[in-house]
C-alpha cells in the first residue's frame, strides 16, 4: 500500500465529495478529519485479494461519516444550548410573570397543542418529563414525542432568523 500521505493527495477531492453529497455544510472540517481517519482506518484493513481500494476506501470514509453525523444528531437531542445572546440580554432582568409566560407563549405558535404543553411545563414549571407525563396521565414516551417535534420546530424556526 501507498504511504498514506500520497493517500492523503490522492483522495481529498473524494473527501470533500462524500462531504457534499451527504449535505454537509456545518462543521465540515471535523468531517474532512472524520473522513481522513476512514481513509487511514481504510488503507491499515484493506485487503489487496478482495477487490478495488478506491470503492473500499469510499463506502469506508462514507459510513465513517454517517457514524458521526448520527452520533452528533443524538448527542444534539439529548442537549439544548441556549443562546448565550439571550442570556446576555436577560442578565439583570427580572421579567414578570405575566410577560415572561406570553412570551414563552408566543414561541409555542406553529406547535401542536401537546408540544406547546412540553414547553410551557419544562419552562415556566421546570418539570421533568416524567413529572410532565405523570401531570397530563400519558406516559413518558409521548412526552419525549412532544419534546422532540418541539425541539425540531423551534430550531427550524430559529434557522430561518439566523
Amino acid at each position: 500500500m501507498e504511504s498514506f500521505d500520497h493517500l492523503v493527495v490522492q483522495y481529498q477531492p473524494m473527501i470533500h465529495k462524500i462531504i457534499k453529497s451527504l449535505h454537509i455544510y456545518k462543521n465540515e472540517d471535523e468531517f474532512y478529519q472524520t473522513g481522513l481517519i476512514g481513509l487511514w482506518e481504510a488503507a491499515q484493513a484493506f485487503d489487496e485479494r478482495k477487490g478495488n481500494f478506491s470503492n473500499y476506501a469510499y463506502t469506508y470514509m462514507k459510513g465513517k461519516m454517517l457514524l458521526q453525523m448520527n452520533q452528533n444528531n443524538h448527542f444534539n437531542e439529548k442537549h439544548i444550548y441556549m443562546l448565550q445572546e439571550f442570556f446576555d440580554a436577560m442578565d439583570g432582568i427580572e421579567p414578570l410573570p405575566f410577560l415572561e409566560k406570553e412570551t414563552i407563549q408566543s414561541y409555542c405558535e406553529g406547535l401542536t397543542e401537546k408540544e406547546a404543553k412540553w414547553v410551557m411545563a419544562m419552562s415556566l414549571d421546570q418539570l421533568s418529563i416524567k413529572e410532565i407525563a405523570e401531570k397530563e396521565k400519558v406516559s413518558v414516551s409521548a412526552v419525549k414525542q412532544w419534546r422532540s417535534g418541539a425541539i425540531r420546530k423551534l430550531r427550524e424556526t430559529i434557522s430561518t432568523y439566523n
